[in-house]
């Protein structure tokens, strides 16, 4: 049983060899298809597997071909992967990872609707050159930095 896994994966790789798919060097679970006019992407994550592509038609084939041999499930267009949010715009994809940002910040303890204070003004724009350098940065605290204006600092 703990080989399985291991099989499983050793199956996907000759079979995504066989359709013609370069395994990086960098990442093994990271598969490439590239022509001269388009790309495949296919990365491997435990029992995941996230398809893209510029090239429609071999995405097609790819997920037919593996539907055939693994039996596996299209979950449509990507929302969620590995901490990652992608959502799709007119200009193109935007990814954060805020859900996860959120839940790591509460599994700590903090209360996310509670404001905090901070030692600078709202929206104060920072420049590398103005203001005096501190002779030794060390000596500042945390807590004493908030008792400085920003010109001090």
């Amino acid at each position: 049983m703990k080989q399985a896994s291991r099989q499983w994966f050793s199956k996907l790789k000759d079979t995504l060899i066989s359709l013609g798919y370069i395994q990086s060097k960098n990442d093994y679970s990271l598969f490439l298809n590239k022509t001269s006019t388009h790309i495949t992407i296919l990365a491997v994550y435990v029992d995941d597997i996230l398809l893209t592509g510029s090239d429609y038609i071999e995405i097609q084939h790819v997920k037919q071909h593996l539907n055939n041999i693994f039996g596996i499930k299209d979950l449509g267009k990507l929302h969620y992967f590995l901490c990652l949010e992608v959502s799709q715009t007119a200009e193109g994809f935007l990814m954060s990872q805020q859900k996860f940002t959120k839940e790591l910040i509460r599994d700590c303890g903090f209360n996310l609707k509670q404001s905090a204070s901070t030692p600078l003004p709202l929206n104060y724009k920072l420049l590398p050159d103005e203001g005096t350098l501190l002779e030794d940065p060390t000596i500042y605290r945390k807590s004493s930095i908030s008792s400085h204006t920003p010109d001090q600092i």
